[in-house]
């Protein structure tokens, strides 16, 4: 089995070292992904993953993992597959938001979010963008952090998140599994519940 990890806006693949060391720990073969959104366009990198997801299904089995924009751009990627593409047994979403984010919505206009977020901001922004990518046709698992805070300073008011995402966010209908962790964003990747969850949902 092998499993593709891909972080997620303002990080690098080091962020997904202790979730790759313990599933490499029980014999899984772990690949990452990295790219800076403040300097390529979303198209552009979700085209490498594409590329990088078909030399992975070549090798047989395989899994996605993706931190927050990487889901995103895994689900993007899952649909761009050309025909016959072995698909990944299961696409794990680590606080990836599947609707448009409220965060993003709020800062879109903003100049330094526009500099430091780019393109992919401002997908992750957008309702019809967002609503485009769709489901990926293949067992997803979402799991979303609920350690934010809630209430009236909050920017998700009563919504239960994880400082960055929403649960509600994070949902959708066609998702195989939602599971509550609880976690900040930042450190999904890093959490030992989550990894002992992707470990035994692989092992199913």
């Amino acid at each position: 089995m092998q499993a593709l990890f891909v972080h997620g806006m303002g990080r690098s693949p080091i962020s997904g070292w202790r979730l790759l060391a313990r599933l490499r720990a029980q014999g899984i073969h772990t690949h990452a992904l990295g790219y800076a959104a403040t300097f390529q366009r979303f198209a552009s990198i979700r085209k490498r993953l594409v590329a990088r997801i078909e030399a992975l299904a070549a090798h047989g089995d395989y899994v996605l993992i993706g931190h927050s924009l990487g889901g995103v751009l895994l689900r993007a990627a899952v649909a761009s597959l050309p025909p016959g593409t072995r698909l990944p047994r299961q696409v794990f979403l680590l606080g990836s938001p599947i609707q448009p984010s409220c965060l993003a919505q709020k800062l879109r206009r903003n100049w330094l979010y526009r500099a430091l977020a780019g393109d992919c901001g401002q997908l992750l922004a957008s309702p019809s963008q967002m609503a485009a990518i769709g489901p990926g046709g293949v067992p997803t698992i979402s799991l979303v952090g609920i350690s934010g805070w809630t209430g009236r300073l909050s920017p998700f008011k009563d919504e239960t998140n994880d400082g960055l995402v929403s649960v509600a966010e994070a949902s959708a209908e066609w998702v195989s599994e939602t599971i509550r962790i609880p976690a900040w964003h930042t450190y999904l990747p890093s959490n030992r519940l989550i990894a002992q969850l992707i470990l035994e949902r692989i092992n199913q």
